[in-house]
């Protein structure tokens, strides 16, 4: 069984969904669960549990990670996996460096091959520079993150402001393409030297080159680009009673609202295009009032006199106007008061029989699972790539969509009032 870590709600999302995709038996859970995951349904070939720490003070990301790590060592994980974004997305203080630094030392693992390489994204790594479609990373739009701004595209060098364990290297398109055997070789020498490698991927057969490669290693990290190629190896050796993989879970039907808190510009072009088909969005305004209980009684007050069908409340903002909002109230103040505001809009809404809520943002996703209580569901089908949607055992079924995933009309067409089947 694979064990994954993820950082966030919506990044473990994505790889149940890559995992999902190559016919493995999934199992999410939203935070660490109550007991034990062993017993929780039927088998697993991967248990993802999505925790939310990659904003969180570096000591905190440690324990949690911990924690859920030796719950998924106790289910009967051979792997663990740890789940960080497609861009890197940290600070030089962490987390993703202490986070690995724990899990390493706890695995006994080393070197630890990572990449944040998921192609289908857009996020490719060559020579170590971490790629956004056709920019590098601190050219691209995550410059101007409000929690983690990306302002260098070397990772190695990011990897080093924020590790115990300094030397991170390097390992070259050249040896990826020359296949797995290569690939241990060059790890081999790097034993005792190195304590990270970051692997040059530029499309779906270098993941799968690296995955056979550390397809047995006790950690492995990176994004959902190389958790679906370990998932493809783990089918190529085959799902002992399992030879069709999951069946397909339908989209669900019903009444469908918007929360989206991401400032990406995906979300913002996403949000557009809801604003533009007509429906009726709402800002939530936390200058104007800072109380979150009242912000969300306003939010709801205003979904009760509108006509409901796929209506939106976002807190999105472009860079300009929410640098405004925490020049006042400050950067941590502003999100907790907005991610309080969306947990209690969110059970609003499903008290007002709302069947489809589609959020936007990790932060946001993380903030109305923890408010519905939602402690983890079956993965079903998904809306766009690495944008699943989860079946809890009640309550609304949520998708949970990172702020640059999707195309323009996802926010649009998950909410509509029929889901596509």
């Amino acid at each position: 069984m694979i064990g994954v870590i993820a950082d966030d709600v919506t990044g473990g999302t994505d790889a149940a969904a890559a995992f999902r995709r190559q016919g493995l038996r999934t199992l999410l859970c939203f935070g660490l669960p109550d007991g034990p995951v062993a017993g929780q349904g039927p088998a697993a070939d991967a248990v993802v549990v999505t925790l939310r720490t990659r904003t969180a003070p570096a000591a905190d990301a440690v324990r949690d990670s911990l924690a859920a790590a030796r719950h998924l060592t106790a289910a009967g994980a051979t792997q663990l996996y740890f789940k960080y974004c497609s861009t890197f997305d940290s600070t030089p203080h962490g987390n993703i460096g202490p986070v690995l630094d724990a899990l390493g030392d706890l695995t006994g693992a080393g070197p630890v091959v990572t990449t944040p390489a998921s192609p289908e994204h857009g996020r490719t790594q060559y020579r170590g520079h971490l790629f956004v479609h056709d920019q590098l990373l601190a050219e691209s739009p995550m410059r101007h993150h409000p929690l983690t701004p990306m302002t260098d595209s070397l990772l190695p060098r990011l990897m080093d402001a924020q590790t115990a364990c300094p030397g991170s290297v390097v390992l070259g398109h050249e040896t990826v393409v020359a296949g797995p055997e290569r690939i241990k070789a060059a790890l081999g020498q790097l034993a005792g030297r190195a304590r990270y490698v970051f692997a040059d991927a530029l499309d779906d057969g270098d993941l799968l080159r690296i995955a056979r490669a550390v397809a047995d290693a006790p950690l492995v990290a990176g994004a959902a680009g190389l958790a679906g190629a370990l998932g493809a190896v783990r089918a190529e050796r085959g799902l002992p009673g399992r030879p069709d993989g999951p069946g397909p879970v339908a989209p669900p039907r019903g009444r469908g609202a918007v929360l989206a808190g991401s400032c990406s510009r995906r979300t913002l072009e996403q949000i557009d295009a809801v604003r533009a088909a007509g429906r009726p969005v709402h800002l939530l305004d936390p200058l104007a009032e800072p109380d979150p209980d009242a912000l969300a009684d306003r939010a709801l007050r205003w979904y009760d006199t509108v006509d409901a069908a796929g209506a939106l409340i976002h807190a999105s903002r472009r860079p300009d106007e929410l640098r405004a909002v925490q020049e006042v109230l400050g950067v941590g103040r502003s999100a907790r008061i907005l991610e309080e505001a969306m947990g209690r809009i969110a059970v609003g809404l499903a008290a007002r029989g709302v069947e489809r809520l589609v959020v936007a943002g990790g932060e946001t996703s993380g903030a109305v699972v923890a408010a519905l209580g939602i402690g983890g569901g079956e993965v079903g089908a998904e809306a766009a790539r690495g944008v699943p949607w989860i079946h809890p055992a009640s309550g609304p079924a949520i998708l949970l969509k990172s702020g640059n995933f999707g195309d323009r009309e996802l926010l649009l067409t998950a909410s509509a009032a029929e889901a596509d089947a």
